[in-house]
């Protein structure tokens, strides 16, 4: 059984619409899903295409290969580091600087199960980069994502990515009293990963309470087999191998693995999709699923005001 839920059908290349006029911003786009979204989404004529990551060199490439099938989509690689704040704040300001809109913006990149580390400004690495990083970037480009709600016949769209992996997050959600620390415990690489998932899912919720002109949705792109899985350690590898086989569950290609995202952009009517929801492969509206404290507005709430705090003081 593939890891899907629903829409096992959907064909971007022949369902997706046309994107013209659109300009979309994907992070993480040089591997993996980001730069098979991409791909996908180049067919369908967008403006113009930004993309990030830290390999100049890949971009470069993606870069090349996009423009040679799909000559009249502009493609730009913005070089950032997720892992640095102030990194983050200088390369979108400069890409904020030159946008008349932005319709939209997917935070696709991500870390998972990585050893116990800190990032440049102190905070643990996979809530730095999967949450703290993809919140700075979302600041600096909202007023471009609010000024182009305003164009006639806009469809802004926020697409967080996430993963059923929020479940092994701290009980109570983030912990605040730890997240400048290492969170170096037993399970601590799964635990950690679990908090920053989880932060994503309110997140997105938080950002369409507060901006509803813009649908913000959270999705689970199911298993893939990408970096972040053949890049672990075997012990951590065999887990996620063992564990989906174990619940019926076959990894998907990146390929098709974007699908989900991809289908989260322009594969349905605005109408038909729940602002703040949390989306399974494909499609499926999966917000009840949620454990309680993913689904709490208070949880929301708090990781709003505490993450405007730190970004506020780079």
């Amino acid at each position: 059984m593939p890891a899907v839920e629903g829409l096992v059908n959907f064909d971007p290349d022949k369902e997706l619409p046309s994107l013209e006029g659109k300009v979309i911003f994907i992070t993480g786009g040089t591997a993996g899903l980001g730069r098979n979204s991409i791909l996908k989404l180049a067919k369908h004529s967008p403006a113009h295409i930004y993309f990030s990551g830290r390999n100049a060199s890949a971009g470069k490439t993606l870069i090349s290969e996009v423009q040679k099938e799909y000559p009249d989509v502009l493609v730009t690689f913005v070089e950032v580091d997720l892992s640095s704040l102030a990194s983050v704040k200088t390369a979108a300001t400069s890409v904020a600087n030159t946008l008349d809109r932005l319709d939209i913006l997917m935070c696709n990149a991500g870390i998972m199960a990585t050893p116990p580390g800190l990032s440049k400004d102190g905070f643990e690495i996979q809530f730095a980069v999967n949450h703290l990083g993809h919140a700075m970037l979302i600041n600096v480009l909202l007023p471009v994502l609010e000024r182009t709600t305003k164009f006639p016949g806009t469809d802004v769209r926020l697409i967080i990515l996430t993963s059923v992996g929020y479940q092994f997050h701290p009980k109570g959600g983030v912990a605040y009293d730890k997240v400048r620390t290492t969170q170096d415990t037993i399970f601590g690489s799964w635990i950690r990963y679990g908090q920053s998932k989880l932060a994503n899912i309110a997140y997105a919720a938080e950002l369409a309470r507060r901006y509803p002109d813009i649908l913000t949705v959270s999705v689970h792109p199911g298993v893939v087999e990408t970096g972040l899985v053949t890049d672990l350690t075997f012990w951590k590898r065999s887990l996620v191998y063992v564990g989906n086989f174990v619940l019926g569950v076959s990894l998907m290609d990146p390929e098709k693995g974007c699908y989900s995202q991809v289908w989260t952009v322009a594969g349905t009517t605005r109408d038909k999709m729940e602002n703040g929801g949390f989306y399974m492969p494909i499609g499926v509206l999966a917000s009840e699923k949620l454990d309680k404290t993913a689904r709490s507005e208070n949880v929301g709430g708090e990781l709003w005001t505490w993450t405007q705090d730190v970004l506020a003081k780079v």
